[in-house]
């Protein structure tokens, strides 16, 4: 008899690995959304320990940093600091990952602290999950 797998929600570090075997952004964008729904309909306990494995590294800087802002970010709404693996990922250069004029000036007015102050320039709505 086939046993039958019980659902869980991705953790932060699975995310990675899923950035990791797709390597085009629109695909990227799609799973950072698919995460964020799972995590968003995860009780508050479990949504912090989905943030608390250390990501292995994408193979790319931006994204890798990426992923610490988003730990760090959803952490701080549920009032919790980000995970300790997070603190030393920054980039040296800005990264407007929608760079467009518009997006550009939006996100560098709007980006979440997270984000900001490591470099990563990109809206809060691009966050949400509709």
């Amino acid at each position: 008899m086939k046993s039958v797998q019980q659902y869980q929600a991705a953790s932060i570090a699975r995310l990675a690995s899923w950035l990791t075997d797709h390597s085009d952004d629109e695909t990227r964008w799609r799973l950072i959304s698919e995460f964020l729904e799972e995590y968003r309909h995860e009780p508050p306990v479990v949504r912090l320990a989905l943030l608390t494995p250390e990501p292995s590294s994408v193979g790319d800087p931006h994204w890798d940093v990426f992923l610490a802002a988003l730990a760090e970010h959803l952490a701080a709404k549920e009032g919790h600091a980000g995970p300790p693996w997070s603190e030393s990922r920054r980039l040296h250069q800005f990264w407007f990952p929608f760079n467009t004029p518009a997006a550009r000036v939006d996100a560098f007015v709007h980006a979440p602290a997270s984000f900001r102050r490591r470099g990563v320039f990109i809206h809060p709505q691009e966050l949400e999950v509709a």
